[in-house]
């Protein structure tokens, strides 16, 4: 799929960056689960996206440089909203639903988050509509969570509010890149992401100071931890998912999604001990098939706007 458009020796430096990316992504949820047993879920959020967002402002500020982006003020009123809806509610009900369920079950089901980007394209972009096969990779996508989440019988570790909150999460994940798509040709991709998840997640601090929540009560006992979700999982594996993307497009960067899944849940085994039953793998296969149909379609229809 990669080598389509792209030289040998550029496959080769994509291939690294995607992997990179979906295996530090892939360790995401086992760390939070970790990290989240000692620190308040408002507080982790808001440490590691600042801390991810501070990492990525160098290569934002020289972005905006190269570019010669001016960025208005009603420019940063929509990096606020975006921040607002990545950080105080995706991430946010993300890493309170991991602390609901299973780190492989969480780890899976934020990964359908690409389904429901096509859903949001559809109502808010004039060309990116649903056709059938899309709407085949849709339903395929919520067959594989129900077959994840398995509701007639909830696996030990699984809570009701845990599996929603993280589907909340991956709705809003949607949301936000459909709403990145949408201003990120005059932004760039580093200085979007860069400032979005600072003002999100000074939003998010505002929440916590407002709501007596701690700021930085335990960080230093769980330092590495936190240094590792701000620095690795969230700075760097945007990062590498970036290179990958500059250095082939978005649809082929989107493969992080679909490897992610398949890393994942061995990290949670391995380390959490996770047990994953016959409808968990099944929920995996079908969301990976999912993911794959989407990809694939979207290559295809960037193929037929070139060849336009």
């Amino acid at each position: 799929m990669i080598r389509e458009n792209l030289g040998d020796d550029k496959v080769k430096k994509v291939a690294i960056y995607i992997f990179i990316s979906a295996f530090l992504f892939g360790t995401m949820e086992v760390t939070l689960k970790m990290a989240g047993s000692e620190l308040d879920s408002f507080q982790l959020t808001f440490i590691r996206f600042f801390i991810g967002g501070l990492l990525l402002l160098p290569f934002a500020i020289r972005e905006i440089k190269c570019n010669k982006t001016v960025i208005t003020f009603k420019d940063y009123m929509y990096l606020l909203l975006l921040g607002i809806v990545c950080i105080p509610l995706s991430m946010l009900f993300f890493q309170i639903g991991v602390m609901g369920a299973n780190a492989s079950t969480a780890s899976v089901l934020i990964c359908v988050n690409p389904l429901f980007t096509m859903v949001f394209a559809h109502f808010m972009t004039k060309d990116d509509k649903m056709n059938k096969i899309k709407v085949v990779a849709f339903m395929l996508g919520l067959l594989g969570i129900l077959f994840m989440v398995s509701p007639w019988k909830l696996q030990e570790g699984n809570t009701a509010m845990g599996i929603f909150l993280v589907i909340l999460g991956a709705v809003f994940f949607g949301l936000y890149t459909v709403m990145g798509k949408i201003s990120i040709q005059k932004m760039g991709l580093y200085a979007q992401t860069s400032i979005s998840f600072i003002l999100g997640s000074l939003v998010l601090l505002v929440i916590l100071l407002f709501m007596g929540r701690p700021v930085v009560l335990g960080v230093a006992d769980n330092i590495w931890l936190v240094l590792y979700l701000g620095i690795f999982v969230t700075g760097l594996g945007y990062l590498f998912y970036f290179l990958a993307i500059k250095n082939s497009d978005a649809t082929t960067g989107s493969i992080v999604f679909f490897v992610k899944p398949a890393i994942a849940p061995v990290m949670a085994v391995i380390i959490l001990n996770d047990v994953i039953t016959w409808n968990g793998y099944l929920g995996i296969a079908l969301i990976l098939f999912a993911s794959y149909i989407s990809i694939r379609e979207k290559r295809k229809g960037k193929y037929e706007e070139l060849q336009d």
